[in-house]
C-alpha cells in the first residue's frame, strides 16, 4: 500500500492508473480499447473504466455505474467517493492534479464499470449527427448492449452478481436497464446476466413534479420563513411546479423562494467542511488527515476543474486511448445533449422487479434539495408494500448515520444523515457494512463475516 501511494504521487503513473486493475498486474479493458461500439449500425462508442475488486474479483459483485444528468461522467463519481483514488485536494496549480488512494472506495469488495452514458457524455462518442441523438429509452438500450458486449469479451465475469447502480438522473434508466436485463434472460438472450438487484442514490423517478417536494422540504431544512411557506401553501395549494400565470401571488411567492434556495442544490454543501469539520465523514479523507495542505479546496466547483484539467491533459487522454478529434473539450457534465426525456415516471418498473424477486437499496442524503428524499419515500409509499423492519437507527462506528426501513418486496430505504448525494459518505459506510455485515453480505454474494448489524432484510 505505500508503494502504491508513493507511485500515486508520480504524473505519469496517475495517468496511467486508470488502465490498471488495482492489484498492478493486470491490464484493464481501457489498455486494449477505448470503448464498445453500441447502436443499430455501431456507430456510438460508449467509454467506460473498469476496476476489479481488491478481495475476490472471481466471484466478487460486479455494478455498472450510471451517473446523472443527463450527461454527467463516470469520472465524477470515480474520483469523488467509490472508486479506488480521489484527486488530491488542493487548488488547481497548472500542473497535472494527482491522484491519492480512497481508504473506503467500494472496489474493496466489488468490481465496478464506469459508464459514460449515454452518447456524448464524458468521452463517449457518436460517429454521425443522427447516432448523437439519444432518450432515456435509447440510452438503456444501448446500455444493455454494452454490457452483453462486455460480458462476452469478458467471459470471466459472467457468473458474478451482477448489480445496476447511479445516482440522481441515473434512477431514471437503472430500472429501465434493470427491466431489460431481465427481461433478456427470460428470453434466454446470451450471454446471461447474473442480475441481483439494483442499487440508487437520491434517484429522480419522473423529470416533472419535483418542485412539489423542494419546496416543503426547503422548510423543514430551514431554508425559508414559517411566513413564506405557509403564503406557498396558500396561494399556490401544493403546485408548485405548473403555476398558473393569472396567479400573481403564487408567481410572486415563488420568485421568493428561488431567491432563498438559490445556490443550495450543489453536491457538496461545502468541501472544507466535509474534509476537516465532520467526524462522520472523516473515513472520506483519513487517508489525507496526516498531511499538510496548504491550500485546500474551498468549494465543489475546485473539484469539477481538477476533474476537468486532469481529463483534458493531453497525455492522460492518450493514456486512455481517447481519439481527442471525437470528443472536444471533455466536460464534467454536458447540459447541450440533443437527449429526450421520454421515459416518464419509472416507478412502475420497481414494482414489476420485485415481482420478480430482485432486491434494491434506494438511498438519500437527507440535505439533498435536489431530490429530497421526502419525494423517494412518496414513491416508496405508493407502491404500498407491508413493512417488515420499520423506520430505525443504523450505526457506523457508533454514531447514527441515518435512518432506515425494510420493505416486504426486498427493498430496502436509508437516508445518510447530514448529507446530500455525497459519494464518499455512502462509501465508507458501504464499505463498513459488506465488511462486517452477513446479511449485506448475502445480499451481494459475498463470503460471510460475524454479524454486526444488518441493513438490508
Amino acid at each position: 500500500m505505500e508503494k502504491l501511494q508513493v507511485l500515486l504521487r508520480h504524473p505519469i503513473f496517475c495517468n496511467l492508473f486508470l488502465l490498471l486493475v488495482y492489484d498492478l498486474k493486470d491490464p484493464s479493458p481501457l489498455n486494449s480499447k477505448p470503448g464498445i461500439l453500441v447502436g443499430e449500425s455501431e456507430d456510438v462508442q460508449l467509454c467506460y473504466a473498469f476496476i476489479k475488486s481488491e478481495s475476490n474479483p472471481q466471484s466478487d459483485p460486479l455494478i455498472i455505474w450510471l451517473d446523472g444528468g443527463p450527461g454527467c461522467n463516470s469520472f465524477i463519481p470515480l474520483f469523488f467517493g467509490i472508486g479506488p483514488v480521489i484527486l488530491e485536494p488542493l487548488s488547481f496549480n497548472g500542473t497535472l492534479p494527482k491522484l491519492v488512494l480512497n481508504p473506503s472506495t467500494w472496489t474493496k469488495v466489488v468490481s465496478i464499470i464506469f459508464l459514460d452514458s449515454p452518447v456524448g457524455t464524458g468521452f463517449s462518442y457518436a460517429k454521425t449527427a443522427k447516432a448523437s441523438q439519444s432518450s432515456d429509452f435509447q440510452a438503456s438500450d444501448q446500455a444493455y448492449e454494452f454490457i452483453r458486449k462486455w460480458l462476452h469479451d469478458h467471459p470471466e465475469y459472467k457468473s458474478n452478481p451482477f448489480y445496476v447502480s447511479g445516482i440522481l438522473y441515473g434512477g431514471i434508466p437503472v430500472p429501465i436497464l434493470t427491466q431489460l436485463i431481465s427481461n433478456g434472460n427470460e428470453d434466454g438472450i446470451k450471454p446471461r446476466v447474473d442480475l441481483k438487484g439494483y442499487i440508487l442514490g437520491n434517484p429522480i423517478m419522473k423529470v416533472s413534479g419535483i418542485l412539489n417536494y423542494r419546496v416543503p422540504f426547503a422548510y423543514g431544512m430551514g431554508l425559508i420563513s414559517d411566513e413564506l411557506y405557509e403564503s406557498l401553501k396558500v396561494s399556490c395549494k401544493g403546485e408548485y411546479e405548473i403555476i398558473d400565470p393569472d396567479n400573481a401571488a403564487c408567481s410572486k411567492n415563488m420568485q421568493a423562494y428561488n431567491k432563498a434556495s438559490n445556490h443550495i442544490y450543489a453536491i457538496f454543501i461545502q468541501i472544507n467542511y466535509l474534509l476537516v469539520g465532520d467526524p462522520l465523514n472523516n473515513c472520506c479523507i483519513r487517508s489525507l488527515k496526516s498531511q499538510t495542505f496548504g491550500n485546500l479546496l474551498q468549494s465543489n466547483m475546485e473539484w469539477i476543474t481538477l476533474v476537468d484539467h486532469w481529463a483534458n491533459n493531453k497525455s492522460v487522454q492518450e493514456a486512455l486511448h481517447v481519439r481527442r478529434e471525437t470528443i472536444g473539450q471533455w466536460v464534467s457534465c454536458s447540459d447541450t445533449l440533443p437527449y429526450t426525456e421520454n421515459a416518464g415516471s419509472v416507478v412502475p418498473y420497481h414494482a414489476n422487479l420485485s415481482t420478480k424477486g430482485y432486491r434494491s437499496l434506494i438511498y438519500c442524503g437527507d440535505h439533498d434539495l435536489l431530490a429530497p428524499h421526502i419525494e423517494t419515500q412518496a414513491w416508496i409509499r405508493s407502491l404500498h408494500y407491508p413493512i417488515i423492519d420499520d423506520w430505525r437507527q443504523w450505526i457506523h462506528e457508533g454514531q447514527v448515520a441515518g435512518y432506515t426501513r425494510t420493505y416486504a418486496n426486498k427493498m430496502t430505504f436509508a437516508t445518510v444523515k447530514a448529507r446530500n448525494s455525497c459519494f464518499c459518505c455512502f462509501s465508507a459506510r458501504f464499505v463498513h457494512m459488506v465488511t462486517t455485515n452477513n446479511k449485506v453480505r448475502t445480499f451481494l454474494g459475498l463470503t460471510s463475516t460475524p454479524f454486526s448489524f444488518y441493513f438490508f432484510g
